[in-house]
């Protein structure tokens, strides 16, 4: 049985070594304050990376939610 990639890291249940490190990259980047240019170049590789592998550029941050209905049906 072929399974489909998540689209979003958040959607996986258990995802390999490798994926939740750059995740943990990714996150902690964000706090550094110290030599910012590296630091933003490795948060494009990682989103590059993503892109190319996993199809999906914003694989690493937050998963975007709804607020309305998901059916047009649900709609008065």
């Amino acid at each position: 049985m072929v399974t489909q990639r998540p689209q979003w890291f958040a959607d996986w249940d258990d995802p390999p070594p490798f994926i939740k490190a750059l995740a943990e990259v990714r996150a902690l980047s964000t706090r550094e304050g110290w030599c910012f240019f590296h630091v933003q170049a490795i948060q494009v590789a990682i989103d590059q990376y993503a892109e190319a592998a996993l199809g999906n550029r914003g694989f690493f941050l937050n998963k975007p939610y709804g607020v309305g209905p998901i059916r047009k049906g649900d709609v008065p």
